[in-house]
């Protein structure tokens, strides 16, 4: 399983970002021109980062922040065009995510934008500034159901007076669209609750109406790979709906569902493979192409692994129909692009990882049948992303593991990324003050601001290439979208958590020459995850509600376990200091077996596709809230100004056309604002009909 770290792992809590884990009709030169009516050019790739102004805006709970591309100028003319026409294709591709996300996003959306830029009435009103935080909360979240915690995101303005909008600009709305916005129905677009039919009552576009749980485990019960030793991702790509009472698939692909937008991401992907770096990178592009045009599984397939082996080269991307998160099932992928352009100094230095990869395996505390024998293809690099698009944008992973196949995973290997330009900007964008409130005592705040940011940089690192390449399903033990079920994601979130933090307290790092101390960035890891996993991350949800969303939960089961099983030796003490409560860790050593022991354990309930197991490890630590620690946390949290989630807007990537046509260079402009960008992104990617 891919990790889309949504927040980072640990330490990024302490200043409250989102870290959380797409034929043309235009021609290149209207494109262009088209770029330019909303974008300026005041800042510049080339700005150092003191000059540089990463923060764009902030509204409700949300931070804009932007990110440079600094390993741009080091690209040829060629590799940024192959760059240029990737980040298109992504962009070709954004309207899918909105209608993944909930059927009606695309009527709202258009409806929203029709108003927010033809209303000539009164703008001064509490009504005008209400409905102006909800568009930029709907752009964001790629539709009316917040980004992370799935829930509904309700107007704060009336009914009536979104009547009174509509009329006044003659923008149209029918009246299902209408009625969701202020009622309480499809109120969470993922709704994992216990005890209920988690297909049923999710408003994620993923199922037709009335579709169920068992309709769903019952239709894929039924289908049999040709090869069960690798199994296709049946699912990934459709839409499952009941036609006259019977299941069919609506297939994503040319001509088939998502048909306008997928013809489009083909034709810049056609571009790009024209000017690939190498064979294999041009072989890989290929067959996503062909993928997007037949929608073919066992393409598909072909393509990932195609992709895994094609490492050379300094550009690489994500594109298509990948993390299942949205999906209440485990079997759909949600539309995602990354572009990535290699950071050749960090990478060089991080290689050291992926390289010792089977040292990793062998000294790890998995039972001895859970471990690889042979660790293969497991290849790391720290990019600089130059564009995002869809479910990583504008709310982006830090780290990312591909493919999700288990079994390409083991034949082949895997590719993990570090998205280090991103991580850099939340770096300079943040500060220190709820650091301050949470840390225990003088040496803990010490600790975090010396060796925290290194810390959260190794484990992004350890989790992504170690933690998801780590460990192996046992013989006849089906995928774990069907074993583990809902808990799937956050199972193995925590897994590859539980590896960064087992390695981070290691004397190996040090003596792959990663850190100078492993002891003290051990015990900032330590610190920091606890403190995040018991405390400072409930600043995202509102009293009263449970833990939802795959990363918080499994940072919280792996904290609230540990901390019980240590509560014996005293290894993690609940301290009450001038009526704040803190977690201390004690013994370092202690907490660090325990990590090791819960690894064990979260492997083998993996291993063995334990669905009991699973269960009670998530539904008895990593669901439920302390209502008391939550409420001192929002309290003591009022006093900081900042925003508990992050994202961005993205670079744009400006051709410069010579008289014939052709791309003669590039400009990297920074978009003026978060609005002008995603009006832009409406006017030149808006590829599908309302209604899908």
């Amino acid at each position: 399983m891919v990790s889309k770290i949504g927040a980072s792992p640990a330490n990024y809590f302490d200043i409250f970002v989102e870290i959380k884990p797409k034929a043309m009709k235009y021609t290149l030169l209207v494109a262009a021109f088209a770029s330019l009516l909303f974008f300026s050019c005041d800042e510049t790739k080339n700005e150092t980062p003191e000059k540089f102004d990463y923060n764009v805006t902030q509204f409700e709970d949300i931070k804009i922040l932007r990110y440079q591309i600094p390993s741009w100028d080091n690209l040829t003319l060629k590799e940024q065009k192959l760059v240029y026409y990737l980040t298109q294709a992504g962009l070709e591709g954004r309207d899918i995510i909105w209608d993944q996300n909930y059927r009606h996003n695309l009527a709202i959306r258009k409806a929203l934008e029709q108003i927010y830029t033809t209303y000539k009435g009164d703008k001064q009103s509490q009504d005008w500034a209400n409905f102006e935080t909800y568009i930029k909360r709907v752009w964001f979240a790629n539709g009316i159901h917040h980004h992370y915690s799935n829930a509904k995101m309700k107007p704060a303005f009336s009914a009536d007076y979104l009547q009174s909008l509509l009329t006044d600009t003659g923008a149209t709305l029918n009246s299902d669209a209408f009625a969701v916005l202020f009622n309480d129905k499809d109120a969470k677009k993922v709704n994992l609750t216990k005890d209920v039919d988690n297909v049923l009552l999710s408003a994620v576009n993923f199922y037709g109406p009335g579709v169920t749980t068992a309709d769903v485990e019952n239709f894929y019960k039924a289908k049999i790979s040709p090869d069960p030793k690798r199994p296709l991702s049946y699912g990934l790509n459709s839409q499952l709906v009941k036609q006259d009472g019977e299941l069919l698939e609506r297939v994503y692909k040319s001509g088939g569902l998502y048909g306008a937008a997928i013809d489009k991401i083909i034709g810049w992907l056609e571009k790009a493979k024209a000017v690939a770096e190498n064979k294999a990178q041009g072989e890989a592009l290929g067959l996503l192409i062909e993928y997007y045009k037949t929608g073919d599984l066992q393409t598909w397939d072909d393509y990932n692994v195609a992709w895994t082996s094609a490492t050379d080269g300094n550009i690489d991307y994500i594109n298509s129909f990948i993390e299942v998160y949205n999906d209440p099932a485990g079997y759909r992928g949600s539309y995602e692009t990354v572009v990535q352009i290699k950071d050749f100094e960090m990478s060089q230095k991080m290689a050291v990882l992926s390289e010792n990869a089977q040292w990793f395996e062998d000294n790890s505390p998995l039972m001895q049948e859970h471990k690889k024998a042979n660790v293969v293809g497991v290849t790391y690099k720290v990019v600089d992303v130059a564009g995002e698009a869809g479910d990583a944008s504008p709310s982006t992973p830090i780290g990312v593991n591909l493919p999700n196949a288990n079994w390409i995973r083991a034949a082949v290997g895997s590719k993990s990324v570090s998205l280090g330009n991103i991580i850099g900007a939340y770096n300079n964008a943040g500060g220190s003050g709820r650091l301050q409130e949470f840390v225990h005592d003088q040496k803990e705040y010490d600790l975090e601001k010396q060796y925290g940011q290194v810390a959260d940089k190794l484990h992004t690192a350890l989790h992504e290439v170690i933690g998801h390449a780590s460990g192996q399903l046992n013989p006849g033990v089906g995928e774990t979208k069907e074993t583990l079920k809902k808990y799937a994601s956050t199972l193995e979130e925590g897994r590859a958590d539980l590896v960064g933090l087992y390695y981070l307290y290691s004397p190996k790092l040090q003596e792959l020459g990663l850190v100078d101390n492993w002891e003290n960035v051990g015990k900032a890891a330590f610190d920091g995850y606890i403190r995040n996993g018991l405390m400072t991350q409930l600043i995202r949800l509102k009293l009263g509600d449970d833990v939802e969303e795959a990363h918080m939960v499994n940072r919280q089961w792996v904290s609230a376990w540990v901390y019980e099983k240590g509560l014996k030796d005293n290894v993690i003490e609940k301290v009450t200091k001038d009526g704040k409560t803190y977690f201390n860790i004690n013994d370092y050593e202690k907490l660090h077996s325990l990590f090791g022991a819960l690894l064990k354990e979260a492997q083998r309930i993996k291993s063995e596709g334990d669905y009991p197991a699973v269960e009670a490890l998530v539904e008895g630590y990593g669901v439920k809230v302390d209502q008391v620690i939550h409420a001192e946390v929002l309290a003591r949290n009022k006093q900081f100004t900042s925003a508990p989630y992050s994202g961005f807007v993205n670079p744009v990537i400006t051709p410069t056309i010579d008289p014939v046509g052709a791309i003669i260079g590039f400009d990297i402009l920074q978009p003026e604002s978060f609005e002008a960008q995603m009006l832009a992104y409406a006017k030149n990617y808006s590829n599908l009909p309302i209604q899908n």
